[in-house]
């Protein structure tokens, strides 16, 4: 049994320090890196793949609308041409970093209010993902498995993944719970973990009305800015050994 463990890293930018990046990506297989618009800068973009390099981690790229103030958290309305352009910018700046770091992208995967808008808008997601095809149909989508995104991925024959959260809660369809609500996170460790382990043996996951919800698992995402991040994904690990789940960037089973 494989399993992806992915982070979403690279958010610093000029004088700010967001995250643990150079301890946290030693430990996961896959490395999503902000490319500029919602966070990071030239400078850590070039580092954070690097980093990834270096650790034998693979890297994806993290596109979020263009909004540093909001972290991409804003929902925005762009049209077909400015969402296209939007996605060609960021793979096209983090792809440079990569070659010139001699390595390739794996994946992309949508960060924060695009990845939420795109995964119940089948037009918004067939415009990303077509641009995706076109500048490099080997990428993978890291996506919501219940969502728009990984459906349209799918149906234009690309390679898909599902993805879950180890610390958000979910709706009934297998959406995400907004963040705007208390109940939104899940802030026990311990909690967390059973909920991963059970989401990737039996498909499984508690909804937020407290009804099991069938839920397809190749990666599981940690935050990487979040206050106990670290010590999270080494527990993370060790419950993954405990249940002899095996590690592996998701390029080697997708």
């Amino acid at each position: 049994m494989y399993i992806d463990l992915n982070s979403d890293l690279g958010e610093s930018f000029g004088r700010y320090r967001i995250g643990n990046d150079e301890a946290i990506v030693p430990l996961v297989t896959s490395v999503n890196a902000a490319c500029g618009f919602h966070a990071g800068d030239p400078v850590v973009m070039m580092k954070t793949v690097a980093l990834a390099e270096s650790s034998g981690t693979a890297i994806g790229a993290h596109p979020g609308f263009d909004d540093l103030q909001g972290f991409g958290r804003r929902n925005m309305v762009l049209s077909h041409d400015e969402l296209r352009s939007c996605i060609l910018y960021q793979l096209g700046a983090l792809d440079a970093f990569a070659k010139d770091a001699g390595t390739k992208l794996q994946h992309i995967k949508l960060h924060g209010a695009m990845y939420n808008m795109a995964a119940k808008d089948a037009d918004m997601s067939e415009v990303i993902c077509r641009a995706v095809k076109s500048f490099n149909s080997d990428l993978i989508i890291l996506a919501q498995g219940s969502g728009e995104t990984f459906r349209v991925a799918r149906d234009l024959g690309m390679r898909a993944a599902a993805e879950v959260f180890a610390d958000r809660a979910y709706n009934e369809d297998g959406t995400l719970v907004a963040r705007s609500r208390p109940d939104s996170m899940i802030t026990d460790p311990d909690v967390a973990i059973k909920r991963v382990i059970r989401m990737i043996t039996e498909g499984k996951v508690e909804a937020v009305t407290g009804k099991d919800i069938d839920i397809k698992a190749d990666s599981v995402c940690v935050h990487g800015d979040g206050e106990k991040a670290l010590e999270f994904v080494k527990s993370l690990r060790s419950a993954f050994a405990q249940y002899k789940i095996d590690l592996a960037p998701i390029r080697s089973f997708i």
